[in-house]
C-alpha cells in the first residue's frame, strides 16, 4: 500500500529538521561501535572485577569469545507491574548460556508508581524520575563490558527513561522485555463509579478500598489503557519488543518463553555475529512516526506527548507537537480500551490486539513498514503472534479480522476518523487534550474560570459547594515542570466527573498533567508557557471567560484586557522540601518546557 501523503510529509519534515542533530548522534554511535567489544580493552584487574562473582560464567567471560548481555532492570516488588521481573535475570542467564553466551545484571533503576503517589508529594518527583532513570542506565552501562542489552521496565516514566539511556549507548543492540498485564479484575467502569460515589460522600473508605483491591489484585501492569500500557504499545510499534508480547500475562508458560527468546534475540543482534542491529539504527525518524501513529490509533496516554519528544531527542530526532497534531488529524481511532471504552487490555489483546491493528495501519499506508526492528525484519513481522506447541515457542500469522468490533475495528470503520489526541493553541498558550474518551458534545466549553494554585484548593472548593452551579473552566496553575515537577492531577477526576454528570459543562486548563487515564473531562493540559515562566494562564482571574475547543484546536481567553495584566506569583515553598523533593532542586532549575520534553538534558 502506498504511504499516506501526510505520513510521508511529516516524516520528511522531521528528517530535515533533525538533519544536523541526527547525523552528529549517529557519528558518535559509529565511533563507539568501531572500538569493538569493550571487555578486551579492560585491564586484567578490571576484567577480574567484572568476572569475580560470575560463577559458572567466569571461564566463558575470561575467554572473551562469548557474547555478553547486560541486563538493566526496574525490578521492585512493591509495584505489581515490576514484581514479575524478580525472576527474569536468572531466566535470561539460563537462556543465553544455552546458546554459548553470558549475562549479568548491569544495574537497577528506580521505578515509582503514579497511582501510589497520586495527590501526594511524591508525585512531584514522578516526571523527574524519567531523567534519573536515564542517568541510572548511563551508570549501569558505563562499565562498558557488554555486547548487547535487555531492558526490564513497564510503567509510566520507566520505559521512556530506559529508552533515553539506551540511546546514549545506541551502538549496542537493545531488546525491551515486558512483564505483561495482571489478569482482569472488576471492570474499570465499576471501579470509577465507586470512586465517584466516594468523592460524593455516598460510600465510605472501606467500600472504596475493597473496590480498588478487586481491581488491582495481582502481579502485572494495571489493565486500563494508561501510560504504562501505552508504553508497551510503543515498544511494539517502534520495533523493540518481540511481536505480540506486550500483553501476555505474567506467570504463564508463554510469558516465560518470550522472555528467554528475547534474551537470545538480543545477543544475536550484537556485533559479534552477522546480524548487527544497534538500537540507534532501529530508533530513527520513521520509527518515531510509527510510534506517534500507534499513539493516535489507540487513543493512548497524553504523557507520551512529553516523553516521545524527550526520547527522540536523545537519538538526535527533533519532534514537536505540530507533528502529533497533523498525524492525529489523519490517523483513525481503532481501539476502545478503558478509559476510552469498557474493555481492558486483556480484552483488547484477545480481540486481535496490536498485531491486528498494525496490519490495518500498514495496509492503509499509515505506517512505515521498512523500519528495522529486533526481529531482524520490518514491521510486517509484527503481524505474527506467539504460541506454545509441545512446550516450544512457535509463531503464526495473527488474526486479520477483529474478534470484537466494540473493542477494536478496521480502518474502514473506525470509532472516529481522527486520532485520540488534539493540540490546542491561542492567546493562553499551547496545550494538548486526550479526546478519545471525551464525548463530542463535551469537546467545546466556553465558561467563566475558577482559578486555583493546586488541586487541593480545587477539591476543597468542590466540597464547600462552590462549584455546584453553572458551566465552569477549572484552571489549576503553577503545576508545570519548573514549578513543582509537573505532577499528575488525577485526584480531581472524580469530582470533575460528578460535575459533568449533573449536567454542568466543565473543562480543565492546567500547566500540569493528567496522564493516560484522562477520561471524559475535556482537559487542556501541559499548557506552555507554564505559569512560573510568565505564561498567560498566570494572568487569569476568577470570572474571566475562556473557550476550550477541541474541535477547532482553540485555547483562548475572551475577556478583554487580560493580556495587559501583570502575571501573578505563587508561594512555591511547600514544593521545595519533604518526600525527597529537596534532592531535585537542580532538576526544577534546569528542566525544559513540556513541549520540548520537560527534560533536564537540554534540547
Amino acid at each position: 500500500m502506498k504511504l499516506n501523503a501526510t505520513i510521508a510529509a511529516v516524516t520528511e519534515r522531521i528528517i530535515n529538521r533533525s538533519a544536523l542533530t541526527r547525523s552528529a548522534y549517529l557519528e558518535r554511535m559509529r565511533a563507539a561501535a568501531s572500538k569493538g567489544p569493550a571487555r578486551a580493552h579492560l585491564s586484567c584487574s578490571g576484567q577480574a572485577h567484572t568476572y569475580a562473582a560470575a560463577g559458572e560464567d567466569q571461564e566463558a567471560l575470561a575467554s572473551g569469545t562469548a557474547g555478553h548481555l547486560g541486563i538493566v532492570t526496574a525490578y521492585n516488588d512493591m509495584l505489581s507491574a515490576h514484581q514479575p521481573f524478580e525472576t527474569y535475570p536468572a531466566a535470561i542467564k539460563d537462556a543465553v548460556r544455552k546458546v554459548g553466551g553470558t549475562a549479568q545484571v548491569a544495574g537497577g533503576v528506580p521505578a515509582m508508581c503514579d497511582g501510589v503517589t497520586q495527590g501526594e508529594a511524591g508525585m512531584e518527583l514522578s516526571l523527574f524520575s524519567r531523567d534519573a532513570i536515564a542517568m541510572g542506565v548511563g551508570i549501569a552501562l558505563a562499565h562498558n563490558v557488554f555486547d548487547a542489552t535487555v531492558y526490564l521496565g513497564v510503567c509510566d516514566k520507566i520505559v521512556p527513561g530506559l529508552i533515553i539511556g539506551a540511546q546514549v549507548f545506541g551502538h549496542l543492540p537493545a531488546v525491551f522485555i515486558p512483564a505483561g498485564p495482571m489478569t482482569s479484575g472488576i471492570s474499570n467502569d465499576d471501579k470509577a463509579q465507586v470512586r465517584q460515589k466516594y468523592a460524593a460522600g455516598e460510600v465510605g473508605r472501606d467500600v472504596l478500598l475493597k473496590s480498588e483491591m478487586a481491581a488491582y489484585h495481582g502481579p502485572g501492569t494495571c489493565t486500563f489503557y494508561g501510560t504504562a500500557n501505552t508504553n508497551q504499545m510503543l515498544m511494539e510499534f517502534m520495533g523493540l519488543h518481540l511481536p505480540a508480547s506486550s500483553f501476555v500475562n505474567p506467570g504463564t508458560e508463554l510469558r516465560d518463553a518470550l522472555t528467554q527468546d528475547a534474551a537470545r534475540r538480543a545477543l544475536s543482534l550484537s556485533a559479534l555475529g552477522n546480524n548487527y542491529t544497534p538500537v540507534c539504527d532501529i530508533l530513527d525518524e520513521k520509527a518515531y512516526v510509527n510510534g506517534i501513529v500507534g499513539l493516535m490509533a489507540t487513543g493512548g496516554s497524553t504523557n507520551l506527548l512529553i516523553h516521545l519528544i524527550a526520547m527522540a531527542r536523545a537519538g538526535g530526532v527533533i519532534l514537536d507537537w505540530q507533528d502529533f497534531a497533523e498525524l492525529s488529524d489523519i490517523v483513525p481511532l481503532l481501539a476502545r480500551v478503558y478509559p476510552n471504552g469498557l474493555a481492558d487490555v486483556n480484552h483488547f489483546h484477545a480481540a486481535g490486539g496490536l498485531g491486528f491493528m498494525m496490519g490495518e495501519l500498514l495496509n492503509a499506508g499509515f505506517m512505515h513498514e521498512d523500519t528495522k526492528s529486533v526481529t531482524g525484519e520490518g514491521m510486517n513481522s509484527y503481524l505474527m503472534e506467539p504460541f506454545m506447541e509441545n512446550g516450544a515457542l512457535t509463531w503464526r500469522k495473527g488474526t486479520s479480522e477483529s474478534l470484537n468490533d466494540k473493542i477494536i475495528r478496521p480502518v474502514t470503520s473506525p470509532f472516529q476518523e481522527t486520532g485520540g489526541l488534539a493540540r490546542l493553541s491561542g492567546n493562553l498558550g499551547t496545550g494538548v487534550m486526550k479526546i478519545s474518551a471525551v464525548a463530542e458534545e463535551n469537546r467545546v466549553v466556553e465558561a467563566p474560570v475558577r482559578v486555583f494554585h493546586d488541586q487541593d484548593e480545587a477539591k476543597a472548593a468542590f466540597k464547600a459547594g462552590e462549584l455546584n452551579e453553572g458551566d465552569v473552566v477549572i484552571v489549576v496553575r503553577f503545576q508545570g515542570p519548573k514549578a513543582n515537577g509537573m505532577p499528575e492531577l488525577h485526584s480531581m477526576t472524580p469530582f470533575l466527573g460528578i460535575m459533568q454528570g449533573r449536567g454542568q459543562k466543565v473543562a480543565l486548563v492546567t500547566d500540569g498533567r493528567m496522564s493516560g487515564a484522562s477520561g471524559k473531562i475535556p482537559s487542556a493540559i501541559h499548557v506552555v508557557p507554564e505559569a512560573l515562566d510568565g505564561g498567560p494562564i498566570a494572568k487569569l482571574q476568577d470570572g474571566d471567560i475562556v473557550r476550550v475547543n477541541a474541535l477547532t484546536g482553540e485555547l483562548t481567553v475572551l475577556t478583554p484586557g487580560v493580556m495587559d495584566r501583570d502575571v501573578v506569583t505563587a508561594d512555591l515553598s511547600s514544593y521545595q522540601y519533604g518526600t525527597g523533593r529537596e534532592l531535585f532542586s537542580l532538576f526544577r532549575g534546569a528542566v525544559t518546557s513540556a513541549d520540548t520534553g520537560a527534560t533536564v538534558f537540554g534540547v
